[in-house]
């Protein structure tokens, strides 16, 4: 039987041989990524993101992953009101609160000494959070694509005319080799034959201010991620004098931050601070003394380091009444930007500030309570309320063999001679007070937070900072919050004045060497925790 061929139409051939060749092509770019994937170590390509330096003004979670792959995370879902986008698959979101400016008096002031011939008066506080100013913005963050360039050149030298020179300090690079500062001395005790007892029996946040002229951990106007808000130096900030103390306890010696130990210890983890911009002003200066202690070195600790902006804790909302519609604050809810950090490693919590904002402080028809509204309510038992459910927040959703929790303590603020706004300065101040006369009483809040701290569950490591800031009057940004073109703008800026935050490099720097030194006591890193 003659056997017999199917002849294809050339037509059905031809569409095939293309999806052939196709696969064929396909399959080659495929194996030639697989081979340079497993072939190089780190990204392939810099990511179209790196070096994006701003994100909208309305961020509620900026991070820096200290990576060279990206942070996973863990987050199941954002809140319903919080939308973002994902860069480099690190969570950027928005803004729930919104930036009240104005004239708010504060209780927990302190008393500023006669100087430059201006009276010491009441002292007020700004709006507490944001002060008057922009809404700061910060981006991605990445390692390796924006590390510090700088001669470390003799600092030995520099330091002999007392250190008190912009050129010296923007010249030096004090880490350098530093890879063993910030050790715990071995065996405790006596340590100088000082009689100092070991630094896990010592009450580190009480103590004073001396000279060191080794400071600061990174040069005056070389971190680029500093908010311009808090850059005195680049604002022209003449004197730089308050940038040379460190806090020395009484009973014993707090390491020096060793960057690099700090960042062994959070491999792998997430470390987030959650609250208001003084917090901001914290994390700030973290990923500043973290970055200029690594510069170029090319290591993979797989952490990161958040901000999420939750100036409360508890959740700002509207109340729909015949009247009209309203601002209220939930005492009983959370704030929605809780699940961008439930699952963290470490969290810094604060909240104080906003509570002076003249809304906040009267209490008159805004605090709310399921659904009812409070006609009056004093600020303090409010603040109380809502650290209640902030304590039985965590002890629903923190896990306590896994997290460690700090809350950093009220920062003090220094206006002299009015509000905010209205005639408060703080821009003649060029020394700490060291008469303690002047020190305002213990922060009210505090006690408030104390005494919630004694009935939750969860572990919760006060970083008592309010007596240590209370003597640095002179470490505000004051009028140096921005440039100024002409001298008429200058003097004009002397009416509004941030005597609140901080300028950077300064005061939260040592905020960073007590957490860090409460990290160690703590055992973050060791295996003890």
């Amino acid at each position: 039987m003659e056997s017999t061929r199917l002849a294809l139409p050339e037509q059905l051939l031809a569409p095939r041989r293309k999806l052939f060749l196709l696969w064929v092509a396909a399959s080659l770019v495929i194996l030639l990524l697989f081979f340079l994937t497993t072939s190089f170590k780190g990204r392939i390509v810099t990511p179209f993101f790196s070096g994006f330096n701003s994100v909208t003004r309305n961020s509620s979670l900026v991070s820096w992953p200290f990576s060279r792959f990206p942070y996973k995370n863990t987050t199941s879902s954002s809140p319903t009101n919080v939308t973002g986008v994902v860069l480099e698959e690190t969570h950027v979101g928005n803004f729930t609160e919104i930036t009240q400016n104005g004239s708010f008096g504060d209780e927990e002031a302190t008393s500023v000494p006669r100087s430059h011939e201006s009276k010491s008066g009441n002292l007020t506080d700004s709006s507490g959070d944001d002060g008057g100013f922009g809404r700061p913005h910060l981006g991605i963050i990445e390692l390796g694509n924006h590390s510090l360039s700088s001669n470390a050149g003799d600092a030995d030298a520099k330091r002999s005319a007392e250190g008190n020179s912009v050129e010296n300090l923007v010249a030096e690079n004090k880490n350098e080799g530093n890879e063993e500062i910030g050790r715990f001395p071995v065996g405790g005790g006596e340590q100088g034959g000082n009689n100092k007892v070991s630094i896990e029996k010592c009450d580190i946040f009480d103590g004073k201010w001396v000279r060191d002229d080794s400071k600061p951990y990174y040069p005056l106007g070389s971190c680029p991620y500093i908010d311009k808000d808090f850059d005195c130096y680049r604002n022209g900030r003449p004197d730089v004098g308050f940038v040379k103390w460190k806090w020395q306890p009484n009973g014993c010696d707090i390491p020096s931050l060793n960057a690099t130990d700090f960042l062994e210890r959070l491999r792998g983890k997430k470390l987030v601070f959650v609250g208001d911009s003084l917090n901001r002003n914290m994390w700030e200066s973290l990923v500043c003394i973290l970055r200029n202690s690594i510069g170029k070195k090319k290591r993979d600790y797989n952490c990161t380091v958040d901000f999420v902006s939750s100036p409360f804790l508890v959740r700002e909302s509207s109340f729909k009444s015949k009247n009209g519609t309203f601002e209220t604050l939930r005492l009983d809810l959370m704030d929605q930007t809780t699940s961008m950090y439930h699952d963290a490693d470490v969290i810094i919590f604060n909240s104080g500030h906003w509570w002076t904002h003249e809304k906040t402080s009267r209490g008159e028809d805004y605090y709310q309570e399921g659904n009812h509204i409070h006609r009056r309510l004093k600020v303090l038992e409010a603040y109380k309320r809502a650290l209640l459910t902030w304590a039985r927040w965590m002890d629903k959703n923190i896990d306590r063999e896994r997290t460690l929790v700090l809350f950093r303590g009220y920062s003090v603020t220094h206006f002299r001679g009015g509000q905010w706004k209205s005639g408060g300065q703080c821009h003649k101040e060029t020394e700490p007070i060291f008469n303690t006369a002047y020190l305002g009483k213990y922060p009210s809040k505090m006690r408030a937070l104390q005494h919630v701290l004694q009935e939750t569950k969860t572990p919760v490591i006060y970083l008592n900072i309010s007596r240590l800031t209370a003597y640095r009057k002179d470490a505000h940004p004051s009028i140096y919050r921005k440039k100024y073109n002409t001298a008429e703008e200058r003097i004009a800026a002397e009416r509004s004045q941030d005597c609140s935050h901080w300028c950077l490099p300064g005061v939260p720097d040592t905020w960073n060497e007590l957490l860090y030194a409460s990290l160690l006591k703590a055992g973050l890193g060791s295996g003890k925790m």
